[in-house]
């Protein structure tokens, strides 16, 4: 039960229908009801209201969820429905979830899903410094060069990538630790240097790793692990535009 008011957006996103941003576009489009009458940006609701999103009645009673997913290439890190490889229908969970972040089609590894708009934010944005590890396989020799200048930071989207840790493994495998998320981030990197991605796995997010966690399967994120994780965004900014984790 919701003991005082709050905005309508963060009502909407606390009950895992959506994002808080993406409540504000639904709000905006008039697809958001307060006790029968449409919503304003900026309404403030408590438990006493009903409220509705497309037509379909929400509450703020939802026990929150947080899953570990391996997602297998091929499946996209979508919700919509009409692509037929999107992250949704291939986990089958009974309950409402998204995606937090992407990884994109033909990469592989670590994704959090969950039912709580709240967090996504906090967890996304760049700026709060939640560090993302990944393995990746490249089509050619590694060199102390191309070393140095992923550390450094790429001149990719019109940007710098700020500098990030990044260790060889092997001649042509190396792991790379980042705390931001560009759109397609490492293969543009790469691309830049003349090299191209040939297997790109996310083995870990913040204090969560792929342990135990087979292709194609997935956890629940437990609640020791949850606060931990908590702890590292209770002082994390969600008020700007996420990042997208990539």
């Amino acid at each position: 039960m919701i003991d005082k008011k709050i905005r309508i957006n963060k009502y909407i996103s606390e009950t895992g229908f959506c994002s808080r941003r993406e409540a504000d576009r639904l709000v905006e489009s008039g697809q958001v009801t307060i006790n029968g009458k449409k919503a304003e940006i900026g309404a403030k609701v408590s438990s006493d209201d009903f409220v509705k999103v497309k037509n379909k009645g929400i509450g703020n009673k939802h026990k929150k969820i947080y899953i570990a997913f391996n997602k297998p290439i091929g499946i996209t890190s979508t919700t919509n429905k009409q692509d037929k490889t999107n992250i949704i229908d291939y986990i089958n969970f009974k309950e409402r979830i998204f995606p937090i972040g992407r990884l994109d089609k033909m990469s592989e590894g670590l994704i959090f899903l969950t039912n709580d708009g709240d967090i996504v934010n906090k967890i996304l944005r760049a700026g709060n410094n939640h560090e993302k590890e990944y393995i990746v396989t490249v089509n050619k020799d590694i060199t102390k060069e191309f070393i140095n200048k992923m550390g450094k930071g790429i001149r990719i989207l019109k940007t710098k990538t700020l500098p990030c840790k990044v260790k060889q493994l092997n001649k042509n495998m190396f792991k790379i630790i980042l705390i931001q998320g560009l759109n397609r981030q490492i293969r543009r990197m790469c691309e830049s240097l003349d090299y191209e991605v040939i297997k790109l796995v996310r083995i870990r997010i913040m204090n969560i790793d792929l342990k135990g966690i087979k292709t194609g399967a997935w956890r629940y994120i437990n609640s020791s692990e949850m606060q931990v994780i908590k702890k590292m965004i209770s002082e994390s900014s969600n008020t700007k535009e996420a990042s997208k984790i990539t």
